[in-house]
């Protein structure tokens, strides 16, 4: 089972939120608080593997509570926000954060991004990821023929270019009509040959190698 702690000081959010995970078989709600201290004294206290964290919540925020998290603790943090904005995804995303989802996301992406961040991945909101091109790519020059591109093969090319889009393991197996398990190594691999330490800096060496371009 994936365990997981709700941090949101909306507490129709919380309920909500409850209700769809709890159709997935394999993940439990173990607890749940609504404001940021009391995320980091419920993670010390419940060990859970994921905490779906708000950002903006009472006394300390979700960028603060993840920061002190990620220094103290495994636990995997899933930012739940309606807030796309460069700030708060750069905030969390620096301060440890495993994944950055936007609350308007289907209860299958919930789910499926759960999984992803308890599994070791980290996961973009595709909405978050293209505000990421746009917030470094557009401002930074673009690296002519990386050779830490040629190094993929053309399948992980596939791969790394569905990662640019923000796609999921489970996403990219179903685009490419492969195992969720083959997806999975296909990433490790990819990650590995550009010598990105996470799914966030494979999408910006993606653009910055002109891999894939801005829309």
């Amino acid at each position: 089972m994936i365990r997981v702690l709700l941090a949101d000081d909306d507490a129709l959010m919380r309920a909500g939120v409850r209700v769809v995970l709890g159709t997935a078989g394999d993940i439990e709600v173990v607890d749940e608080v609504g404001d940021g201290l009391s995320a980091v004294e419920r993670t010390h206290a419940t060990h859970p593997d994921v905490v779906l964290m708000d950002v903006r919540m009472p006394g300390i925020d979700g960028v603060e509570a993840t920061r002190r998290l990620a220094t103290l603790s495994t636990t995997r943090i899933l930012v739940l926000t309606t807030f796309r904005h460069d700030d708060y995804v750069w905030g969390a995303l620096r301060a440890g954060a495993a994944g950055f989802l936007l609350k308007r996301a289907s209860p299958e992406r919930l789910i499926d991004a759960v999984r992803t961040v308890a599994s070791g991945d980290t996961l973009l909101d595709p909405a978050v990821t293209r505000d990421l091109v746009e917030h470094f790519v557009r401002r930074t020059p673009q690296i002519a023929d990386d050779p830490r591109i040629t190094r993929l093969t053309e399948r992980e090319t596939q791969v790394l270019r569905l990662i640019a889009e923000g796609l999921s393991n489970v996403e990219i197996a179903t685009a490419l009509h492969i195992a969720e398990s083959t997806a999975k190594t296909h990433v490790k691999h990819v990650l590995a040959k550009i010598e990105a330490r996470d799914r966030t800096q494979a999408v910006v060496i993606a653009y910055r190698t002109g891999l894939v371009t801005p829309s």
